[in-house]
């Protein structure tokens, strides 16, 4: 796609107050494919006014109105699918396998599950003498992070869209052209001008702006934990609302029971998807000690045949290459056993990473604790299942998790007690209706479904 030189703002693309522009490269040759503004204070301020217009005549909408626009939205994504994904390829890295099934279609379900609940939602209740109405936050700063470029934008927008909110969205400086495309997406599906907006530029000018401006009632944020803190305690100081959907360390716990093979597999799969630039990954893979030899054998049959360049994309930048690297030498001089991959890149050209498996692991390792944000996998031994409960839930994070067993109720009652938001039984399907978001370090609030709406709604009772 060509690249806008614009903001969408008000319904319609208009200059961008600052000179400034963004070079957008793709990972995989290092070319700059596109230019994008550099958003300022004042675009952010120009952005938040147009949303702030369109609150009142949107929060007003029927909610089968908003519904209807949003299964809109969700049409014009079907049919720019294919234009979606080559994009993301362009400026992710992903291949475009995975583009087409998950960075363009998991959006287009997301969507249209926001459609029937705009739908079918009851927006008040009554109990007792009081009719509680549930009403739109107001207006919304969706912030959103370069790994899942879509996905993390329909996230947030379309459940705001439902609740009657409006939106600015600052998306990642590294993938802009997607949310480019998802402007021009929400123009085609006939939205009310201001209803969304978008506004591209770095985090600490454009994303500061907006998490710190007195319109925006409302800010939702996906990436760091750290840039989380900045966040809450900006939106803290003004007394706003925050939903924070941070880092993960998630365990991938297999029971003795369980099918040890496929178990493995699926764990890795887990984990180099997406390059690694996954929070939600089962980056520590906790295994019995009578198995752990096995599961070693395994996990480095399974790696190898994620070839770089071909099954597995590169990092989404040379920051994040040189980071992730940083992660591997700091396992080896830790003393973790390298087991497949290394610190050494695969190939000559492109921002990747070799597919890297560690064992003999240690729960305290910098590599066990601290999330790393590619394909790297780390094989940890557990002595019995309260071993590898402490182990599971032995971080500062809560995201997501797996559990395996032969027998269901025993994985179901192991996953119980771990300390994070979502377990996956035995390679659960993914689910676009239930409640996604963390325990802990791992964030507030939670996205996806019903729960999901209810982030953008506050309550007023009625007494009668």
């Amino acid at each position: 796609m060509k690249a806008h030189d614009g903001m969408y703002i008000g319904g319609q693309w208009r200059p961008a107050r600052g000179p400034d522009t963004i070079a957008v490269v793709n990972p995989a040759d290092e070319q700059v494919i596109a230019h994008v503004p550099a958003g300022t204070a004042d675009d952010v301020d120009d952005a938040v006014r147009a949303a702030r217009e369109a609150l009142p005549g949107w929060a007003a909408t029927p909610p089968a109105e908003r519904a209807a626009r949003i299964a809109a939205l969700r049409d014009v994504l079907v049919v720019r699918a294919d234009e979606i994904a080559e994009t993301v390829t362009a400026e992710l890295g992903a291949p475009l396998q995975l583009s087409q099934t998950v960075h363009a279609g998991v959006p287009v379900l997301v969507a249209g599950s926001y459609a029937e609940l705009a739908a079918s939602y009851s927006f008040e209740e009554r109990t007792g003498n009081s009719t509680v109405l549930l009403e739109p936050v107001g207006v919304v700063g969706a912030i959103t992070p370069w790994n899942y470029p879509l996905h993390q934008v329909v996230a947030k927008v379309a459940p705001a869209l439902a609740a009657g909110c409006t939106v600015v969205l600052k998306p990642a400086e590294d993938t802009p052209l997607t949310a480019q495309l998802f402007a021009e997406a929400v123009d085609e599906a006939g939205l009310p001008a201001g209803v969304f907006n978008l506004v591209t530029g770095l985090g600490p000018v454009a994303g500061q702006a907006l998490a710190a401006h007195e319109d925006v009632d409302l800010v939702s944020f996906t990436g760091s934990t750290a840039i989380g803190r900045q966040i809450g305690a900006t939106a803290g100081g003004a007394v706003k609302r925050v939903a924070l959907e941070l880092g993960g360390k998630s365990a991938n716990v297999i029971l003795p029971s369980a099918d040890l093979a496929k178990a493995v597999k699926v764990g890795i799969a887990n984990v180099m998807s997406n390059s690694g630039q996954t929070c939600s990954a089962w980056t520590r893979m906790l295994v019995h000690k009578d198995q752990y030899d096995e599961a070693v054998a395994l996990a480095r049959a399974a790696v190898a045949k994620y070839v770089p360049g071909e099954r597995i994309g590169p990092l989404v930048s040379a920051k994040q290459q040189q980071r992730v690297r940083g992660y591997i030498e700091k396992g080896i001089a830790e003393g973790a056993r390298l087991v497949a991959g290394g610190p050494e890149a695969p190939l000559e050209t492109g921002y990747y990473v070799s597919p890297t498996v560690f064992a003999d692991v240690t729960p305290e390792m910098t590599i066990a604790q601290e999330e790393i944000f590619g394909p790297v996998v780390s094989l940890i031994k557990y002595e019995d299942e309260d071993d590898a409960l402490r182990i599971a839930n032995g971080t500062v994070y809560g995201l997501a998790g797996a559990v395996w067993a032969a027998d269901e109720a025993e994985a179901v009652a192991f996953a119980r007690r771990m300390d994070t938001g979502q377990v996956d039984i035995n390679g659960g399907r993914f689910n676009p209706l239930a409640p996604f978001g963390g325990y802990k370090q791992s964030g507030v609030g939670r996205e996806l479904g019903a729960h999901g709406l209810s982030e953008y709604l506050q309550t007023k009772s009625l007494q009668f």
